[in-house]
């Protein structure tokens, strides 16, 4: 693609970068076992790998897992904001993967590997882009960031620190991008062709323990209400119905795109309930699953404890409980509903951690418009559709600062390969890798 500075092109051997990649086994959640040394080593691998990127762009450490690049553009206002993690999370060893998991094998057209799609792939073809459009002598319209965080999979605060860097600098980014959505096949049944699927918006996260304590004793006589009685009550109480229904813009604008690709009676279905929220909600709502957290607050009941014997009464017992707070609802609010329906003064409610959702980005500006030209380029064949997505990303420190974030991943993935993110044998095509590369390649070229 000519552009000023010459002409760019992709140097070969991505597969085998994020192979490399792989090979350090960067788990968050093992950190205090496994130590410091693999994320060093990623950083360092990261200065091999992209000579160009260290010798152009500034780089800073942010805390301990934080890497920070600034490429200086024509202009330093609004600068775009492209970013990634580079932690992983656990690999269970009684799994039986194809390859082990941090080999990192390169085989048949495929990269293999824990990270491959979550997010090492995803991090590899921002770097090459950089890389490559480095390597033409381009200068990109106004500055670039890069902001990759290494503990995104514990809820970490490596890209809180970078994004709170930024803000006191009195940087307000014009776009940001991060992991999220990704080019999929068949989105909706009934809906023809591929889709990339852009997420902008997040629900929130909360993490609440409920507590209770009772009195202890022989469980030969036990008492009406025990402390594990009590949990499990207020658990119970907890239905998919706690928390009301209501339709995201961003799934009514979703709604409307897939009309276009459907025919019939599901063209018609999809049209109608694009322009009627409240039936969206009613009906993804009887749907259940995927659907019905979409419009939805959801809360699950993920871990519980209790006793010391099988013949004593335990005299506390408690549960962990995580909920997705659906867009416009608040993290007070959430925690004032629960407390309400459990209706138990005895169980105490404790917030351990969470993030609220974040407002809606627009689908009707510049910065969307440019993800969507990028797809255009890199998959023609992949209408850009706006989601919301139910799960957290390091993106949601900035959308207190910046109007416009976006979460997408430009890689291919099938429902098998997004079921093996977080699961058993994680990979991505060689030849998604090239295309995610120009996307990031066509995207920066773009700016204005």
């Amino acid at each position: 693609m000519p552009e000023p500075g010459g002409q760019t092109a992709a140097r070969p051997g991505i597969a085998e970068r994020l192979s490399r990649m792989i090979q350090l086994p960067t788990v968050s959640a093992e950190r205090a076992e496994r130590g410091q040394a693999p994320f060093e080593a990623f950083a360092q691998l990261l200065v091999e790998l992209y000579p160009l990127v260290h010798e152009h762009l500034e780089f800073e450490r942010i805390g301990e897992l934080g890497l920070l690049y600034r490429w200086r553009g024509r202009r330093s206002e609004e600068p775009v904001v492209l970013m990634a993690h580079f932690d992983v999370v656990p690999v269970d060893e009684s799994d039986a993967w194809s390859h082990p998991p941090f080999d990192g094998r390169v085989e048949r057209g495929w990269v293999y590997g824990r990270g491959a799609l979550d997010d090492k792939g995803p991090l590899v073809v921002v770097m090459d882009a950089v890389e490559n459009l480095l390597a033409a002598g381009f200068i990109p319209a106004r500055d670039v960031y890069l902001s990759f965080g290494g503990d995104e999979e514990t809820f970490g605060g490596a890209a809180r620190i970078i994004a709170e860097t930024l803000r006191d600098r009195g940087i307000e980014p014009w776009l940001v991008l991060d992991e999220g959505g990704a080019v999929v096949e068949a989105p909706l049944p009934f809906v023809r062709g591929r889709a990339a699927m852009v997420g902008v918006g997040e629900k929130g996260v909360l993490t609440l323990r409920l507590s209770a304590r009772g009195e202890g004793g022989h469980a030969s006589a036990p008492p009406a209400r025990t402390a594990v009685r009590r949990i499990a009550r207020a658990v119970e109480r907890l239905s998919p119905r706690t928390f009301p229904a209501r339709t995201p813009a961003a799934v009514s604008r979703m709604l409307e795109l897939f009309a276009t690709r459907a025919d019939g009676i599901p063209r018609r279905l999809y049209q109608m309930l694009s322009t009627t929220p409240w039936l969206t909600a009613r009906v993804f709502t009887a749907m259940g699953g995927e659907p019905a957290a979409l419009v939805r607050t959801t809360v699950a009941a993920t871990m519980q404890s209790g006793g010391t014997a099988a013949n004593v009464l335990p005299s506390q017992a408690s549960a962990t409980l995580n909920l997705r707070i659906a867009l416009g609802e608040s993290l007070d609010g959430t925690v004032r509903r629960v407390r309400r329906r459990i209706a138990d003064r005895r169980v105490l409610v404790e917030v351990l951690e969470g993030d609220g959702p974040s407002p809606e980005s627009p689908t009707d500006n510049a910065q969307f418009a440019l993800i969507a030209h990028a797809v255009a380029v890199s998959h023609p064949d992949a209408a850009t559709v706006p989601y919301v997505m139910m799960a957290a990303t390091d993106s949601r420190h900035f959308h207190r600062f910046s109007p416009a974030v976006y979460r997408f991943a430009p890689l291919e993935m099938s429902k098998a390969q997004r079921a093996s993110i977080h699961g058993v044998d994680e990979r991505v095509e060689v030849a998604a890798l090239e295309r995610g590369e120009l996307f990031h390649r066509t995207l920066l070229q773009r700016l204005e």
